[in-house]
């Protein structure tokens, strides 16, 4: 069984085991999520509808968190506790669309960790298809509330710092 950094339990005993793909793979300074386009996700021509990609993007955003060792319930045990009536909001998200993803295609949505904030996270996100960038975009997530802005649960801070501080350093690297 694997715990997150609360003790708590991060995953469902056996799912890493029985399923090892099911919330993709952390890489240098994010995560990576394999997905397929079904019908369901496209229009009538068989192209992804395009607010299916912010669907496709929030799952990513949430598989990185359950990898990190956050588990998402104990996250918001922790959260009411210091924050009640909080909820996590977009503050603001960039896209931008420059090719279609069609059904059937494999996707790969990449997120990264750029900054993390008092109350917010910036992160990098991609969709690619074999390598190909599809869409991309900045997304700012706050932590709010009683409707104010509030410092981030300290166990989900920490563990995104430490992951966009890594990605600064591969980045930095490579240069």
């Amino acid at each position: 069984m694997k715990n997150d950094i609360s003790g708590e339990r991060a995953t469902a005993p056996g799912e890493l085991e029985a399923h090892p793909h099911l919330s993709g793979r952390l890489i240098p300074g994010g995560h990576a999520l394999a997905l397929r386009v079904y019908y369901e996700d496209t229009d009538f021509s068989g192209i992804v509808y395009h607010a299916n990609y912010l669907k496709f993007m929030e799952r990513g955003r949430s598989d990185y968190i359950r990898l990190l060792g956050v588990a998402q319930g104990a996250l918001f045990a922790e959260a009411a506790a210091e924050a009640p009536g909080f909820h996590f909001v977009v503050r603001s998200m960039q896209l931008d669309f420059l090719k279609p993803a069609r059904i059937d295609d494999v996707l790969e949505v990449v997120t990264l960790s750029k900054e993390v904030a008092g109350a917010s996270i910036m992160l990098g996100q991609s969709v690619r298809r074999n390598g190909e960038l599809l869409v991309s975009a900045n997304v700012r997530v706050a932590f709010v509330s009683q409707g104010r802005a509030r410092r981030i649960p300290d166990a989900l801070r920490l563990a995104t710092l430490a992951d966009a501080e890594r990605a600064a350093q591969d980045v930095a690297a490579q240069r």
